[in-house]
């Protein structure tokens, strides 16, 4: 089964177009004619060039936008490496099919759908809004064993792929990832430590707001997962690392980001959690990498070095850190005011403006 699947993960991928260049050289050419001084927009002008370049069009309709939730649980958490308990997973699952969280409020405000999946959270759900293709019902404890098999990391990584599609089909073209899982701090870091080589001391943060000696308990399970899966950085397999530290929600992720590739559509990449799934997936392949935008600077103290692994600027820094897809929400407005500001802007020559 895992041989038929990850041929099948392959053949997507090689599917994933080619940045289109010219296209976001014609953007930047009439960003350059508009009543502004060259560049003056920023990072609005760069993302408006990103986005005429995925789509292969000059001013992409964006107006439909998806954040993709994916919940899973984490066997880690047996070994006490969060503030919050594990019951508190499928709690907040309810809560974004109800409406209630952060990210519902924010996507509300930018006009985006919440699509939450259960990928892998231990309990049922049971909801007319939840999305329900649970690969396992947990992972087991990455600090003992392998968090999951790689037919599991794989099989996750196509559910990602097959929840963008589903959402292309209902014509959005515009997405965003977002996580819950209790522990998936955990995971991250371990993920980001073994492929950057960062070491656990500055990829482990706070996640849920855990005092030092939970810190410090943090970090030596980060490193007793590494040992025990006997994970090194050097010429590791992004996918091996993956299935031994790492959550079957940042599995969904990775598919997400190939799947938004593979469509010719933007995904924006939200925080930590989100952006360990995006060092996976440019590692799988870099032809995600032009796809990817990322949001924001999370106050996680790897994020900004596991950023630049992965070779992205965040947009915004608002000293966030809740996960959910909040800060890649956050971004939709960003860019919704990059295209708007292309779009509507007078040129030069039809406002009757002095060129300097």
């Amino acid at each position: 089964m895992e041989t038929h699947t990850y041929k099948h993960l392959l053949d997507i991928i090689n599917t994933i177009p080619p940045f289109d260049n010219e296209a976001a050289k014609l953007a930047m050419t009439h960003s350059d004619s508009l009543t502004k001084p060259p560049g003056s927009l920023g990072k609005l002008e760069a993302v408006a060039a990103q986005l005429a370049g995925i789509s292969g069009k000059l001013w992409p309709d964006l107006s439909q936008k998806a954040v993709i939730v994916m919940a899973g649980d984490h066997g880690v958490c047996e070994e006490g490496i969060s503030a919050f308990p594990q019951a508190v997973t499928p709690q907040m699952v309810v809560n974004f099919l109800n409406g209630g969280a952060a990210v519902n409020v924010l996507a509300r405000q930018a006009g985006a759908e919440v699509v939450c999946v259960d990928i892998g959270v231990i309990g049922d759900i049971e909801h007319e809004r939840l999305v329900s293709r649970k690969i396992v019902r947990g992972t087991a404890n990455m600090a003992k064993q392998a968090a999951m098999s790689r037919a599991d990391a794989v099989d996750a990584i196509m559910v990602g792929i097959e929840t963008v599609n589903e959402q292309i089909k209902r014509g959005c073209r515009l997405f965003a990832t977002g996580e819950m899982g209790i522990g998936n701090t955990t995971a991250s870091a371990a993920i980001t430590t073994v492929l950057t080589g960062l070491p656990p001391e500055e990829s482990v943060g706070r996640g849920t707001g855990i005092n030092d000696a939970g810190w410090l308990k943090k970090v030596e399970v980060v490193k007793r997962a590494i040992e025990v899966n006997g994970l090194h950085a050097a010429g590791a397999d992004p996918l091996d690392v993956l299935a031994k530290v790492g959550g079957v929600e940042i599995a969904g992720l990775v598919g997400v980001i190939i799947g938004a590739a593979a469509s010719g559509c933007a995904v924006v990449i939200d925080g930590y959690i989100s952006s360990a799934a995006a060092l996976v997936a440019s590692r799988v392949t870099e032809k995600t990498l032009p796809y990817m935008i990322a949001s924001h600077l999370s106050q996680e103290q790897g994020h900004a070095k596991l950023l630049d692994a992965v070779g992205l600027t965040p947009m915004i820094q608002l000293d966030m850190r809740l996960g959910e897809g909040t800060g890649a929400v956050l971004a939709f407005h960003f860019i919704d005011a990059a295209l708007l500001l292309m779009q509507e802007m007078a040129t030069f020559d039809s406002a009757g403006v002095t060129k300097g």
